[in-house]
Formats: structure tokens, C-alpha cells, sequence
């Protein structure tokens, strides 16, 4: 009889085991599943907010990129009454056969080569000064930083006035030298209008990347640091295997960033010296513009327009492949 009665005892004296086991064999409850109105509105939502962005990057990027591939190989005229013709490869053609391209690409390479390193040299040590616990830093940041935030037309102006015979930097020379050497004219001399712009440019931007070396130089740990220093490491040491080996993405993206902007140099010729004296400040941006819309040789300056693209893009691979980061 007792073989076939349930023990009754030891489910007393565990009450909490048929709970358990309930519980245990009761499936969880599914969780509450969005409906697809509401996915369809949260992918309604990314979308507005993602359309303007995308409808800039059409319409000032990814048109005018494929209208430059396309009229490159035309005569198209910016007001003509004849319709463009397919002329093949002859704006390559006339292009590398012209001396104006060539001396507006040696202009344009002398701008980078000398601005890159100086520009990106000085930010570095200007995001060193600032980065350190010193009193009125923040009034330097603001300082440095505040060209940036001036139009480059007002500050091309202001240069351009300080660069005059009788302007700002002749008459501080003369007070300098007693009157020994009165100066230049700085932006009519084929040797010195160049120099001229890339000092002004140099003041201009070198802010910017100032504040983009600061930010690298914050992701370093302090730890870093301390430790180097419990080596005994020395001052330059402490910059070449801490700071400099800390900043790898950091200067990879301003070096990019300063040689694609000393390319695209235009606003200052344009405001300063219109290419001149003697076409020793035109630029490749700057004859492609002048040819499209002054001379209105459309055609040609796609054309132009499209083989510069093709040198920035390689130099800004190069750059890149350079500067990777090494396993």
C-alpha cells in the first residue's frame, strides 16, 4: 500500500520545490514585439533627418563631379549658341601642351610643399603651449584660434593693405632699420607675391589645426607620462616615444586636411593678386576658374579641373598609405 501512495512527506517537507519546478516549466513571457508602424516611422525619422546632408553632398558634390567627367571631353562654351560636341581627348591634349598649366601646377606644388610642414609644424607647438597648466590659456586658445572664424575675403583684404608700398609691414620695416630699407612692394614682385600668401595663409589657419593637435594631445594618457618619466626619460624622449607616437591618427588627419586645403588655393589669388604678377601666383583652382567663366571655355576647364582632381587624389592616397598605422 505504501508502494502506491504518493509520498506525501517529502512534498511537505519541500514545499518549495513544486513551485520552482512550476515555475521552471511555465515559458517565459514574449516580449512585446514593435509593429511595423512603428519601424516604418522610425525609418521615416532617419530619413529626415539624413536628407539634407545628402541632398547637399548631390547636389554640390556628386552633379558637379559628373558634369566634370562629362563636359571634359566636349568644347562645351558657357554661353554659346552651338550645342557641345564630343572632342575626345583634345583638352588633355592642349592642357599638357599648355605652359600655363604647367607654371600654375609648379605654383601650386611650391604653396604645399612650404605651407604643410610649417603650418602643421607651428600648430603642434602652439597646441603644446596651450595644453600646459600655465595661466591664461584659454585667452591663447582664443587668440590663436580667432583668425579662423574671419572670413578669408576680410582677412585677404586686410593683408592685402598691409602689403601695400606705404602699408602696415613697409613702414614697421623702415622704423625697424632707421629708415636703412623702406621694403617692397610685396604683391606686384614675382619673387615675393607667393611668400606673401603663404604667410597670411599660415596666420590664418594655423588655429584650426592648432585646436585639432589639442585634442589629440588630450587623449594621451597622463600615465604615459608618469611613467616615462619614473624611467628617466628625458624631455625629447618624452615628446618622440609618448607625444608624437600618441598623436599617429592625429597627424595623419592633419596632414590630409592642410595639403587638400593649400590645393585648393583660390580665395587669396583672387583677393590679392589675380594670379599676377606675371602669373607667378596662379594656381591650378585659379586658371580653372578664370577659363570657365572668364574666357568661358567650359569644356576646358572641366577638363582642367578633372586632372587635378586626379594629382590631389593620388597624393592624399599616398599620404595615407604613408602615414598608416604599422602592426
Amino acid at each position: 500500500m505504501s508502494d502506491t501512495m504518493p509520498d506525501t512527506a517529502s512534498t511537505a517537507r519541500s514545499p518549495g520545490t513544486g513551485v520552482a519546478a512550476h515555475r521552471a516549466a511555465t515559458p517565459a513571457a514574449p516580449r512585446p514585439r514593435r509593429s511595423r508602424r512603428g519601424h516604418h516611422g522610425e525609418s521615416l525619422v532617419g530619413l529626415a533627418m539624413t536628407s539634407p546632408a545628402v541632398v547637399l553632398l548631390l547636389v554640390f558634390f556628386f552633379v558637379p563631379v559628373a558634369l566634370m567627367f562629362g563636359l571634359a571631353f566636349t568644347n562645351a562654351r558657357l554661353i554659346s549658341p552651338r550645342p557641345a560636341e564630343f572632342v575626345g581627348l583634345d583638352n588633355f591634349v592642349a592642357l599638357f601642351g599648355d605652359s600655363l598649366f604647367w607654371a600654375s601646377l609648379r605654383n601650386t606644388a611650391y604653396f604645399a610643399v612650404v605651407v604643410v610642414p610649417v603650418q602643421a609644424g607651428l600648430a603642434l607647438v602652439l597646441a603644446l603651449l596651450v595644453n600646459a597648466k600655465v595661466r591664461g590659456r584659454n585667452f591663447f586658445r582664443t587668440v590663436y584660434f580667432l583668425p579662423v572664424v574671419t572670413s578669408m575675403v576680410v582677412v585677404s583684404l586686410l593683408w592685402r593693405f598691409i602689403y601695400e608700398p606705404d602699408g602696415l609691414l613697409n613702414q614697421l620695416i623702415g622704423a625697424v632699420s632707421f629708415g636703412a630699407w623702406e621694403g617692397t612692394d610685396w604683391l606686384n614682385n614675382p619673387s615675393t607675391a607667393m611668400p606673401a600668401i603663404m604667410l597670411m595663409s599660415i596666420w590664418q589657419a594655423v588655429g584650426f589645426h592648432m585646436v585639432i593637435w589639442l585634442a589629440g594631445l588630450q587623449t594621451i594618457p597622463a600615465e604615459l607620462y608618469e611613467a616615462a618619466a619614473l624611467d628617466g626619460a628625458s624631455g625629447w624622449q618624452l615628446f618622440l616615444n609618448v607625444t608624437w607616437a600618441g598623436l599617429r591618427q592625429t597627424r595623419t588627419f592633419v596632414l590630409i586636411t592642410i595639403t587638400i586645403a593649400a590645393f585648393s588655393l583660390f580665395t587669396q589669388i583672387s583677393v590679392m593678386t589675380q594670379g599676377g604678377p606675371l602669373d607667378s601666383t596662379t594656381t591650378v583652382v585659379f586658371m580653372a576658374v578664370r577659363t570657365g567663366y572668364e574666357q568661358q571655355a567650359t569644356g576646358y576647364a572641366a577638363a582642367v579641373s578633372l586632372v587635378f582632381f586626379v594629382i590631389v587624389l593620388a597624393i592624399s592616397l599616398v599620404q595615407r598609405f604613408l602615414t598608416r598605422e604599422r602592426d
